[in-house]
């Protein structure tokens, strides 16, 4: 009986640990639980910090016009982006993804990759949680430096951005930022330094896109 208890214990200190750690995150250079996995294992793990404030305004745009449209107006949930990729799983249609950017940080800084419907019943509502204790700017600024950028280990823009263009994330073109957003989220199968011809139309398409992104209203009333 006490083992039982124990075990419970422990499995529900591991639950509540990213609802503790998550409001600590309003400040720090914070890793993903990928990086930590890859530096365990040896493999190279190669990230600069830059602030959002230090990105080229149009690299965040970029991101936002790519990843999670909706990403200033929801709670860290879209409920209509999700209900469609379960439409589309369920149609056997290719699956049009349904993670927000707030989504995609609880994972990566407190879970683990791949599809699993244990790990997504863990993420909807941790990522509800960080979109409550963290300001949207924050989560921007985290999602954009843990998020991998390159194939040989780069993390965070200011890596991926010298990996593909030679210099850092605060002189991106318009063009280079969605080319960046244009790989995510697998930049082992897409390339910003190599573009190809999908890679390219998608760039094309979120340099429109970004230019009707208002994140700085965002920031005010999100803070």
């Amino acid at each position: 009986m006490r083992i039982a208890r124990n075990l419970l214990l422990i499995i529900l200190a591991v639950l509540l640990l990213p609802y503790l750690a998550a409001p600590l995150y309003r400040a720090g250079h914070p890793a993903s639980a990928l990086m930590a996995w890859r530096y365990l294992r040896g493999a190279p793990v190669l990230r600069q910090w830059v602030d959002l404030s230090a990105m080229a305004a149009s690299l965040p745009r970029s991101v936002v016009a790519s990843e999670d449209a909706k990403f200033c107006s929801h709670r860290g949930v879209d409920w209509g982006a999700l209900r469609e990729a379960i439409d589309d799983a369920e149609d056997g249609e290719p699956s049009r993804g349904g993670s927000t950017i707030t989504q995609q940080v609880a994972k990566n800084l407190f879970l683990w990759p791949g599809r699993s419907v244990v790990r997504k019943a863990l993420e909807l509502p941790l990522a509800m949680w960080i979109d409550f204790v963290l300001p949207k700017h924050r989560i921007l600024e985290i999602y954009l430096n843990i998020a991998e950028f390159g194939p040989t280990g780069q993390f965070g823009v200011q890596t991926g951005s010298l990996y593909a263009f030679g210099h850092g994330a605060s002189t991106l073109t318009p063009r280079e930022a969605a080319l960046m957003a244009a790989i995510l989220p697998n930049p082992h199968m897409r390339s910003a330094r190599v573009p190809g011809a999908g890679v390219r139309r998608l760039a094309g398409i979120y340099v429109a896109r970004a230019q009707a992104a208002e994140l700085q209203r965002c920031w005010a009333e999100n803070r």
